[in-house]
């Protein structure tokens, strides 16, 4: 399938990494679920993908008050993405997304905005051989309010000297599109998995008539 980008003069690209340039997310949520389980801690699939660009840190605190629990958190962050690290031989670009990366690398800049550590989207990137394409990463801890608050988007297009309305950002998550269009930026929404299962099917299936 082929993502529809919306029309106007974009001078900068601006990339979620996990579930948008990466098909990371079955992968973390594995590591999520592995961690998670030693606490007796539920995190059902479906509120995994709602809180995709949540920060890390502020996942556990979250689930922590949800469920009652006092997980440790800088611990339970660490485990999970060392967990995470294991299983990124597995790891593959979402190929709509890197149709466009390599499109229009060279000719404006990019930049990734994530809710993940500086550390997991360096590792996610270096494993796709795609690091090189990114003049700026903006990570948890680099900014004080997270999607769906405009700031991580802001704080990318000023790094790379574009005005807002010039920056196309693509993202898997209402949250993260919440935030492009807080920080007056147009958007792409890149399916989810099974949404892009499901394209793909059906294509197959109106080629073969």
């Amino acid at each position: 399938m082929k993502l529809k980008l919306p029309e106007g003069d974009f001078k900068a690209y601006l990339f979620d990494c996990d579930g948008t340039i990466a098909d990371s997310m079955p992968l973390h949520y594995i590591a999520w679920k592995s961690v998670l389980a030693e606490w007796s801690c539920e995190f059902e699939e479906k509120l995994f993908y709602a809180w995709g660009g949540m920060p890390v840190v502020e996942i556990i605190s979250t689930l922590n008050e949800r469920n009652g629990l006092a997980m440790p958190v800088i611990e339970i962050q660490r485990r999970k993405e060392e967990l995470f690290y294991e299983n990124l031989p597995k790891l593959r670009a979402v190929p709509e997304v890197l149709e466009h990366i390599h499109a229009r690398h060279g000719e404006i800049p990019f930049a990734v905005v994530s809710g993940s550590t500086q550390d997991s989207v360096r590792a996610s990137l270096r494993s796709l051989n795609l690091l090189d394409r990114f003049e700026t990463l903006v990570c948890a801890g680099d900014y004080k309010r997270g999607k769906p608050h405009p700031e991580p988007f802001l704080m990318a297009a000023e790094r790379l000297g574009i005005e807002p309305e010039h920056c196309l950002v693509f993202e898997d998550t209402q949250m993260g599109i919440d935030a492009a269009t807080a920080a007056g930026m147009a958007s792409v929404r890149v399916p989810a998995p099974w949404e892009r299962d499901r394209a793909e099917l059906a294509e197959a299936a109106v080629g073969n008539l």
